[in-house]
């Protein structure tokens, strides 16, 4: 009997490490089944940059915005129906754009192998030639993600806010399994990118009682903000880049944030916890220490588990 229990014990260890290994992802998961999907997805980001600087800082923010609901699986791509409304239509993600880059690289891929390559790492590789075509660094995106099934807007309140202090951020990437260094090499990815006015107007109106600005911010910086960004702004689109050089990666982000010259209160966030502002000042000091944590968060936060279920063949509609 208990020889028994002992083969059943293993056959089931040995299910597990299976299992496991199943839904283990790797570099070269497309190396035999469709050996070209990297060059196609970073055929289609090329052709779609050259049309629309603003792309790069898209495809990032779409992954992050990805893997922080659900996990990695390709959620935030599906299109609200008649009786749900997805993740793409909840508060934070109105002003994500660019989905048509991952339509367009699903389609090539689809034609060349058809039902191989996921959306949720055509995502991630998206992501991945955002940044380094944009003057950042690159590296392998580990794949082998299937796509979920399920996108809810009402979701999305879990995402990480603008007006988050550092408490609340290390809570919230804590809960994903990321430390507080991915936290500050992650916001490094504010290196790129454009900020909307109603995402930074708590700094710059009525911040306290008796002050109207946020005292942390530099004086000619936020009234430089406050010319864009009236008080009762009715242009839709004002705001402002989230650094000085937004269609570059670089650590330039880090540098102004250091001189009281960053746009969201949780960018502020990173100098008010002692751990947090050592790893500012070694980030804005050296590019190269940033762009490594940088890559090494990357591939942790893409590897956050969306328990996706398929190989969707169009990426705003499940199967």
């Amino acid at each position: 009997m208990a020889a028994i229990n002992l083969s059943s014990l293993l056959l089931g260890f040995l299910m597990l490490i299976l299992f496991n290994g199943s839904n283990a992802l790797s570099s070269n998961y497309y190396d035999q089944t469709c050996p070209m999907a990297e060059a196609t997805v970073t055929s289609a980001v090329e052709k779609a940059m050259f049309n629309d600087k603003t792309v790069p800082a898209a495809l990032l923010r779409m992954q992050f915005h990805d893997c922080f609901i659900r996990g990695c699986d390709g959620s935030v791509l599906l299109n609200s129906t008649r009786k749900n409304k997805a993740e793409k239509d909840g508060p934070p993600n109105i002003s994500l754009h660019a989905f048509y880059v991952i339509d367009n690289a699903k389609k090539a891929l689809e034609a060349m192998c058809p039902g191989t390559v996921s959306c949720a790492d055509i995502v991630a590789l998206a992501a991945r030639d955002a940044v380094h075509l944009s003057g950042g660094p690159s590296w392998a995106v580990p794949k082998g993600r299937k796509d979920g099934r399920i996108s809810k807007a009402s979701e999305t309140k879990q995402l990480p806010a603008p007006i988050f202090n550092i408490s609340q951020l290390q809570q919230s990437f804590s809960q994903r399994g990321l430390s507080i260094n991915d936290l500050v090499a992650l916001s490094g990815g504010h290196t790129l990118g454009f900020a909307h006015c109603s995402s930074f107007q708590n700094r710059i109106h009525n911040f306290a009682t008796k002050q109207d600005i946020d005292p942390s911010m530099h004086q000619s910086f936020a009234a430089s903000l406050q010319s864009v960004c009236p008080m009762h702004n009715k242009v839709r689109n004002a705001g402002a880049n989230l650094d000085s050089t937004p269609t570059i990666f670089d650590n330039r982000y880090y540098k102004l944030l250091l001189e009281g010259k960053s746009i969201f209160t949780s960018d502020q966030a990173l100098l008010t916890n002692p751990t947090t502002k050592t790893l500012v000042n070694k980030f804005a000091n050296s590019r190269d220490e940033f762009e490594k944590a940088f890559v090494e968060s990357m591939i942790k936060m893409s590897n956050i588990d969306g328990g996706g279920q398929e190989v969707r063949l169009n990426c705003r509609v499940v199967n």
